[in-house]
């Protein structure tokens, strides 16, 4: 059931044309893969959460697959895996929305919720995109820290907060205030590309979710 809280929340509808590109797109996949989702991705996770992930966009064979952040591919046994060992979830991730995994304190979106091609929105799909993400931070009153998984993420979850990107130097492990009492922690994205190449190890990507735990637990 969705919460009433949740339902007030922005959301793009199924077919949303804000993006001509990623609606197009859409359509492909659509024909192409009939058993996917298909649509714009929800957001996962509780609005009393301290706690918002900010991820780039839905992979075409993982959360526009299932439905569901970072559900499916390489990425999300990464992040549920670092969650669940940080205390934001419980339960056990395995690559299906129905597993019975359930965040802890924590909400996890996406700056673009539509599935874009070769992964990569464009600036002005990002800014379209953009007002769902501030409807998001507007309905968690309770939040005291935002993760940016990417550079994009960065910047877009920066100019939600009404902050120029230009003054915060996107970095992995870096931290910015966005407002007094919410940091953004900044972590390069957890995909199997970054992984693959050594950008991005298990303990790097544990070390900003122990510094995220720790101000949480302080704040």
């Amino acid at each position: 059931m969705v919460s009433t809280a949740a339902s007030r929340v922005p959301a793009p509808g199924r077919d949303c044309g804000l993006c001509p590109r990623l609606a197009e797109f859409r359509q492909t996949n659509r024909a192409t893969f009939p058993s996917y989702h298909n649509a714009p991705v929800p957001s996962f996770g509780t609005l009393d959460g301290r706690l918002l992930i900010v991820g780039l966009a839905p992979g075409l064979h993982g959360a526009n697959q299932t439905g569901r952040p970072f559900t499916g591919d390489y990425a999300g046994d990464l992040l549920y895996d670092t969650l669940i060992r940080y205390g934001f979830a419980r339960g056990q991730y395995d690559r299906r929305p129905d597993d019975g995994l359930e965040l802890l304190d924590c909400r996890l979106t996406n700056a673009a919720r539509c599935v874009p091609p070769e992964n990569k929105p464009t600036p002005a799909e990002i800014a379209s995109c953009r007002p769902f993400l501030v409807g998001e931070i507007s309905a968690m009153p309770r939040l005291r820290a935002v993760v940016a998984l990417g550079t994009v993420s960065h910047n877009s979850t920066l100019t939600a907060f009404g902050l120029r990107p230009s003054h915060f130097r996107f970095g992995h492990g870096a931290t910015h205030m966005l407002r007094p009492g919410v940091t953004l922690f900044d972590s390069y994205h957890c995909s199997r590309y970054n992984t693959n190449t050594g950008r991005l190890t298990t303990e790097m990507f544990q070390t900003v979710f122990a510094a995220v735990r720790a101000h949480i637990d302080a704040s």
